[in-house]
């Protein structure tokens, strides 16, 4: 296996394409690796930031008429954007949505997806069968069970993949702070998604802006 080091291999905006599976009512309904609300919130910074660096994204979903539509923290993200709607519980099956992907032109694949153990591995591991640099995003994601999450993660690292959270690929993308033109949407993702960090940033303003007593 060959090792996924060096500078070359931290993802880069303009190199990356997310692809978001199956963020559904009913695999959020038997979600038990993660509080349900977390994983809708990281999902939802995750594609927030993909917009803000430019990083084009796909959104797919399986038989969302039975299934349910993708959840609207998403879609509202990008509006009037197609939703591609598979058969295949496999996305890499499906050529639309592979067809999309490699017309962009990235080759650092980045997926999040409803259940880990499903609908993210088999498209993961097939595509790194395939040659693509391929990144899951594991807080983004989520399994039946602790187990069968972690078990996904254990089998994916073992054909190659390369596992993030959101806020590290957010980290990522942005790699230095001197690259101004990203700071004031990232900023602003950090405030409503990153919990803690994003209350002690305004808390910081606060302070910032509190007169100093005699």
């Amino acid at each position: 296996m060959t090792l996924r080091n060096g500078l070359d291999s931290l993802l880069r905006p303009e190199d990356s394409v997310l692809v978001l599976i199956d963020h559904q009512p009913y695999q959020l309904a038997n979600l038990n690796s993660h509080d349900p609300q977390a994983v809708v919130n990281n999902t939802t910074a995750l594609a927030k930031a993909a917009k803000a660096f430019g990083v084009p994204t796909i959104l797919t979903s399986v038989i969302a008429a039975r299934g349910g539509l993708l959840f609207r923290h998403i879609t509202d993200v990008f509006p009037g954007q197609e939703v591609i709607d598979r058969t295949f519980i496999n996305t890499w099956e499906d050529k639309k949505v592979v067809d999309a992907v490699k017309a962009t032109g990235r080759k650092q694949l980045i997926i999040a997806g409803l259940w880990t153990e499903v609908c993210v591995a088999m498209p993961v591991i097939q595509a790194l069968g395939e040659g693509w640099d391929v990144t899951v995003v594991t807080d983004a994601s989520g399994g039946t069970s602790v187990e069968s999450h972690q078990v996904a993660i254990q089998r994916m690292i073992g054909a190659g993949a390369n596992m993030m959270t959101w806020m590290a690929v957010a980290a990522e993308w942005q790699r230095d702070w001197a690259r101004t033109e990203h700071v004031a949407d990232l900023t602003e993702i950090l405030i409503q998604h990153a919990g803690g960090s994003g209350v002690a940033y305004l808390w910081e303003q606060q302070l910032l802006n509190t007169p100093v007593g005699a």
